[in-house]
């Protein structure tokens, strides 16, 4: 039996089967969700396939999802609850209400005495367990609404912080305005509400600009499928899929 019916019949996607894909910017998690559905079902005939992802990205963002297909589904809180690395920019002296690109910018700050020192040194003040508020632009849940309802009906509500945890930020260049960094840190972090944070440890402002996730647990980026290419066809050259034991 060739490669392609191995590893695309039905009884192996029903049984379980576990997609790296790199989510593309501007697509939602739930949209790289549904194009894998609809190209399993092509390829193996099933007409319903249980499938799910593993923790999602913003639509802004881009990098590593995992996709689980049948059984597998039941250990996607496992995925979750990996550490997960990012790499991406900040942008200093402003700030914006979603914390991203997602709104325009509200408030400039003045930047003239923050230096690369600085910025190394307040960084590492991240480092460890921290209480961390998420942005009102985000799908949390609060009296049965998302919180981006609130934000876009210009309704208050109360935010609680959470507990998080930072094992590693670094700065990994600067071309000021703009900050790169690589994160590594704990389910449920919000690294938007990390760049408002920076920005106001620096005595001005930060925004989130770019966002890439690079790994989670021991999957990384190198071994992910773009969409791109799922897209255009799909076949045995064309999607990785890794079996998990």
């Amino acid at each position: 039996m060739d490669f392609f019916k191995q590893k695309f019949n039905s009884k192996n996607i029903q049984e379980g089967q576990l997609f790296l894909m790199d989510k593309p910017i501007g697509w939602t998690s739930f949209q790289v969700v549904n194009k894998m559905r609809w190209h399993l079902k092509n390829l193996t005939g099933l007409k319903k396939i249980k499938i799910g992802h593993a923790g999602t990205l913003d639509p802004l963002a881009s990098g590593l999802l995992i996709v689980c297909t049948g059984k597998k589904t039941k250990s996607i809180h496992l995925y979750q609850n990996e550490m997960k690395t990012y790499t991406g920019t900040f942008s200093l002296g402003a700030s914006t209400p979603s914390y991203d690109l997602e709104t325009e910018i509200d408030n400039i700050y003045q930047t003239n005495h923050i230096t690369n020192d600085i910025m190394h040194e307040v960084a590492q003040t991240f480092i460890g367990e921290i209480s961390q508020i998420p942005p009102i632009y985000s799908a949390i849940k609060i009296k049965g609404k998302r919180l981006y309802y609130y934000a876009r009906n210009n309704k208050s509500t109360k935010i609680k912080a959470r507990k998080v945890c930072i094992s590693k930020f670094e700065i990994t260049n600067i071309n000021f305005p703009k900050v790169d960094f690589l994160i590594s840190c704990s389910k449920g972090t919000y690294i938007r509400s990390l760049a408002h944070d920076f920005g106001k440890k620096l005595s001005s402002g930060a925004y989130l600009s770019s966002l890439k996730r690079i790994q989670i647990g021991n999957k990384i980026i190198d071994d992910a499928y773009s969409m791109e290419s799922v897209i255009k066809r799909y076949s045995k050259k064309n999607i990785k899929c890794v079996k998990v034991d």
